[in-house]
């Protein structure tokens, strides 16, 4: 297995969460595996969630976007962490999607055409994702929404290939013996990158 340089973003505004947890068995798991591995987390960062005048002008990027930029242009990997609220990610995760895959950085629009140039193309990605419905309720009558956006809407639109979903949960209710399977489970895929 050829090493990668892996990006492991912590969606969940804190890190003491089992987000916190599960961001931080996969990158232990895959630096172990041999991987160069950094970790973003997004509590973290100091930076406007909102795009203030959506795609009209151009919102100058605080130093902490603009370092995260970086690190996804380096990441040959990413690793998505992050919880289910309300059946959609936190306002955190969307508010940074919002404001760093910007056209330019993350695809730009061609004349004449109704398709985008993905600028992200060539990068892999997992999700990880926490939630506390049962996983099999939500995949039957929600449909995965949280995924299924996440994956085509927002990484692929962009170029970036998900080539693994995990969902954990009910997490509010797991006994400690769950959570440490997820665990092994988050270590096992962070092997398989």
């Amino acid at each position: 297995m050829m090493s990668k340089k892996v990006l492991v973003i912590l969606g969940h505004s804190l890190d003491d969460s089992f987000c916190g947890a599960l961001s931080a068995q996969y990158a232990a798991s895959a630096e172990a595996a041999g991987h160069q591995v950094q970790v973003l987390k997004l509590g973290d960062l100091q930076f406007d969630p909102i795009l203030r005048h959506g795609y009209r002008q151009i919102q100058p990027l605080e130093a902490d976007l603009t370092q995260a930029q970086a690190q996804i242009e380096w990441a040959e990997h990413i690793a998505l962490v992050y919880p289910v609220w309300w059946g959609a990610a936190p306002a955190l995760l969307k508010g940074f999607i919002d404001r760093i895959f910007v056209p330019g950085f993350a695809f730009k629009y061609q004349e004449d055409s109704s398709f985008q140039v993905k600028l992200l193309k060539g990068r892999s990605a997992h999700l990880l994702v926490t939630m506390d419905t049962p996983p099999w309720y939500y995949r039957w009558v929600y449909r995965l929404s949280v995924l299924r956006q996440m994956r085509k809407t927002t990484l692929e639109f962009c170029g970036i290939k998900v080539t693994k979903s995990a969902v954990f949960g009910p997490v509010i209710s797991a006994q400690p013996a769950h959570r440490s399977a997820w665990l092994a489970q988050t270590s096992a895929l962070a092997t398989r990158i």
